[in-house]
Formats: structure tokens, C-alpha cells, sequence
């Protein structure tokens, strides 16, 4: 099998380059380097959540799933300089790439199988959840993904996500809704639906 941006190890070239891009009407200079989600560009989806999500809780604790290179993650910094930023990925550059780029903000970027040890040792839960989730992976670990993730949301927390409408979105609301989250269709834009999910 060819080498995916959710492989754990990527062993494609880890020379890093530098970007500028303008993430919910900031600039950022960030660093990115292949075998990473989106590496050379702002990737739509992602842009269209950023475009359509309301600001985070000023205060708390928000989570980048599936950070990539950490575009949503220095977003959530942006928005929410007093709360704490969680990011994490399975892919170790992903979240190399991030922590470099989230360097002396409120932000921290762990794998996510430390990161999910970490928040249920500590009983801490999510305020909100931002993710462009890997969609590609499969329906079952898609799945999989999010019941590890989604029981973390606090009583009032919120989990806004972004999916292609060709890649199963409305299918997906529909097994969270069987799951008994409350899911909610906020916008639909360029191909992609942004989803509410929340208890």
C-alpha cells in the first residue's frame, strides 16, 4: 500500500519548507514537509470550516483532531489566546510540524494514543472540538476515531466538523445520531457540509 498522511512513521522526504497563508484572517509563516495532510496549501475543507465556525470558548480546553501541519490548531490559538489548545494527529511529522508551528502560544501537540491516555488519566474534558476529519481511512476507523474522541466533549461542549458531501457526510451524521449525539447541519459550502455535533 502507498504511503498515506495518516500513516504513523512517514518515510517520505522530511525536508521541511516554509509557507505563508492567511488562516481565519491571520498570516501565518508555517513550517510543512511532505507525507503531512494538505503540505503545500490550505486545504479547502479546512478552510471551509474555519470560515463557518463560531469563535472557540474564550476560556477552556479546545482540541485540533487530525492537526496536520496545524492549520486549525493556530487558528484556535488566535481566537482563544487564554484557553488551552490541544492538537494531536497519529502521524508523528504531522504533529512535530505542529508543535514548531504552535511554538510559544497556548498550544500543545501530542500523538493521539499519549494524548487520549493523558485526558482519560486526568479526567479533563473538551470544550470544543475542531477537525477536518481523515474521512479516508475507512468508514470503520473513521468510526473508530470518533467514539475514542467524542466522549471527551464536556456536558456543553461542542465538536464542529468539516466533511466532503461526496465523502459520506450526510451518512456520518446520520450513525452519530445513532450514537445519540445531538448532529446539526450549520453550512454547506464548496462540497462540504460543516456538522455540530454536541450531547
Amino acid at each position: 500500500m502507498s504511503e498515506h498522511y495518516f500513516s504513523a512513521s512517514p518515510q517520505g522526504d522530511p525536508r521541511s519548507r516554509t509557507h505563508r497563508f492567511t488562516i481565519r484572517g491571520t498570516e501565518h509563516e508555517v513550517i510543512t514537509a511532505a507525507g503531512v495532510f494538505s503540505a503545500d496549501r490550505l486545504d479547502k475543507g479546512t478552510q471551509v470550516l474555519l470560515d463557518h465556525v463560531p469563535d472557540p470558548p474564550a476560556h477552556g480546553t479546545a482540541l485540533d483532531l487530525g492537526c496536520g501541519w496545524g492549520p486549525i490548531a493556530l487558528a484556535l490559538c488566535d481566537a482563544a489566546p487564554q484557553a488551552r489548545v490541544l492538537a494531536t494527529d497519529i502521524n508523528e511529522r504531522a504533529v512535530d510540524l505542529t508543535a514548531r508551528n504552535t511554538a510559544g502560544r497556548n498550544a500543545r501537540a501530542l500523538l493521539a494514543p499519549d494524548l487520549l491516555a493523558e485526558l482519560h488519566r486526568s479526567g479533563d474534558r473538551l470544550d470544543v472540538i475542531w477537525s477536518n476529519p481523515p474521512v479516508r481511512i475507512g468508514k470503520t476507523a473513521l468510526h473508530a476515531l470518533l467514539a475514542d474522541w467524542l466522549p471527551l466533549l464536556a456536558d456543553d461542549g461542542e465538536a464542529w466538523l468539516v466533511v466532503g458531501k461526496n465523502l459520506g457526510a450526510d451518512s456520518l451524521a446520520g450513525w452519530m445520531a445513532e450514537q445519540g449525539w445531538r448532529v446539526s447541519r450549520e453550512a454547506s459550502a464548496k462540497g462540504f457540509r460543516i456538522l455540530r455535533v454536541s450531547r
